[in-house]
């Protein structure tokens, strides 16, 4: 992982394209979406939890967690998304020394949702589809290394039934290019990231990396899940305020 600057710097040598959109960033609702990654229109999964009044939590890693959080945060029935990191040691789930790529770590969101109105199912939909690219080994368009790998960290036997079900089931539809690359882990711990990293697309709707890779995300969720989005998003530093 590379920190903030860096990752800029590497965003605009290779796509100095994308700098054309940085100015009309504000304006970007009101125009169709261009980014790096096309989504992918996919069926919901055959296989479902049912719907209930608790609250559950489901944790998603495919690439830079800003784009990840800022999808999930216009989820419907999502009250909370969260940008961290998971899959290593809470000692090391620090934003430069998961960059080293050794830890263990994937950076990841930690979704909190209402069952009775958003499915575990219904986020795998939009995570598969929208959210990032499970064909890409352990990079996510200009980000690589195994921390920014494609990961589902089941929270429980019931969420790796659900979504081993659904990766053979868009497998076996042959919707993408490649093979899905999408692991599922178990047992792992999910620790929030650094504050800074929050709410990152929101605050910065008009910073180059998030123009090119992320906004497009977000515009793909509205129309690709009309009944699912919302246009108002669930932040984490407003609700921990």
């Amino acid at each position: 992982m590379t920190n903030t600057k860096n990752r800029s710097i590497g965003f605009v040598r290779g796509t100095l394209a994308a700098m054309a959109f940085a100015a009309a960033g504000a304006a970007f609702w009101l125009t169709p979406a261009v980014s790096a990654e096309d989504a992918v229109v996919i069926p919901p999964p055959a296989l479902d939890e049912k719907a209930a009044s608790s609250s559950e939590t489901a944790i998603f890693a495919g690439g830079c967690f800003w784009g990840v959080q800022g999808v999930f945060q216009h989820v419907k029935g999502v009250s909370q998304a969260v940008s961290g990191y998971t899959g290593g040691a809470k000692d090391d789930a620090v934003y430069e020394t998961v960059g080293t790529g050794r830890t263990g770590h994937a950076e990841s969101v930690e979704i909190t949702y209402d069952p009775s109105k958003v499915t575990y199912g219904q986020l795998l939909q939009v995570y598969f589809s929208v959210a990032h690219n499970p064909t890409q080994l352990n990079y996510q368009g200009p980000d690589s290394g195994t921390q920014y790998r494609s990961t589902i960290f089941a929270e429980n036997d019931a969420q790796k039934k659900i979504a081993q079900s659904y990766i053979d089931q868009l497998d076996k539809a042959k919707l993408y290019p490649a093979p899905i690359v999408t692991t599922i882990e178990t047992g792992k711990t999910f620790y929030p990231a650094e504050n800074y990293h929050q709410d990152f697309l929101t605050l910065n709707p008009t910073y180059p990396y998030i123009v090119y890779n992320d906004l497009p995300k977000v515009a793909n969720l509205k129309q690709l899940f009309p009944a699912l989005y919302s246009d108002k998003p669930v932040l984490v530093l407003s609700a921990s305020n």
